[in-house]
């Protein structure tokens, strides 16, 4: 790595809910810079979420990330002129990171509505242990159990 690490820089809370978390799924929301856009979908679909399950948006949108959030995943380590899937834990902002990018690309994959009609349905499903975004942190985990005899090389 060349030159200075990047500063962390502080994300403020969202307008609407004062939740971190929240601001921060806004921006990968976001597309080209235009917030208020993204700020619409994911507020359109929380809206959505209020009205068809009678509950907190907040609570069904922390309990779809926890739900999408992977514990493993699989790095590829060279050892010996051959290249293993090596088992590791997922940091917390990485967790973060892969759950907010998959529940955004299953909305996007699912055609014929708005966006923030996908982004609520996939919300809800997730928060059910269903859906797309759930079925790829299934296929992620089953991948690490799969390479669990080359978790050795995660320790150099």
């Amino acid at each position: 790595m060349r030159g200075k690490q990047a500063p962390k820089r502080n994300i403020l809370p969202d307008p609407k809910y004062q939740n971190i978390l929240l601001a921060k799924f806004i921006n990968f929301v976001m597309r080209k810079g235009k917030k208020i856009t993204a700020q619409k979908i994911v507020y359109g679909a929380f809206d959505l979420i209020k009205e068809k399950t009678k509950k907190d948006p907040l609570e069904t949108f922390d309990e779809a990330i926890k739900n999408v959030s992977p514990q493993m995943e699989t790095k590829s380590r060279r050892v010996g002129g051959a290249n293993y899937q090596v088992p590791m834990p997922v940091r917390g902002e990485r967790r973060n990171g892969l759950s907010f990018r998959w529940i955004i690309a299953a909305s996007q994959a699912r055609k014929g509505k708005p966006m923030h009609i996908n982004l609520a349905e996939e919300l809800m499903a997730a928060a059910q242990n269903q859906g797309e975004a759930v079925r790829k942190k299934q296929d992620m985990h089953r991948m690490a159990e799969a390479n669990r005899a080359f978790a050795h090389f995660a320790r150099f």
